[in-house]
């Protein structure tokens, strides 16, 4: 397989990558996971309510820790 040639814009892309890699990995954490079928395919939910699968993971992420907090307390 031959590598692709370098054009400019990927040569920009490059360089910003090498100075921004270790911030971007600071910032951000991949969790290497999938869903099933059955909830990954929900994006009419989500375009009716102009949610992001961001902004669903979060909402869910609080809502389980408030829960278990609440188990734990009593």
């Amino acid at each position: 397989m031959e590598k692709r040639k370098d054009t400019q814009q990927r040569i920009i892309r490059r360089r910003y990558e090498e100075k921004h890699s270790v911030e971007r990995k600071e910032k951000n954490k991949v969790w290497g996971t999938s869903l099933g079928r059955k909830y990954a395919e929900e994006d009419a939910f989500l375009k009716e309510n102009k949610l992001t699968k961001v902004d669903l993971i979060c909402a869910g992420y609080e809502s389980l820790k408030k829960s278990l907090a609440s188990k734990s307390e009593t």
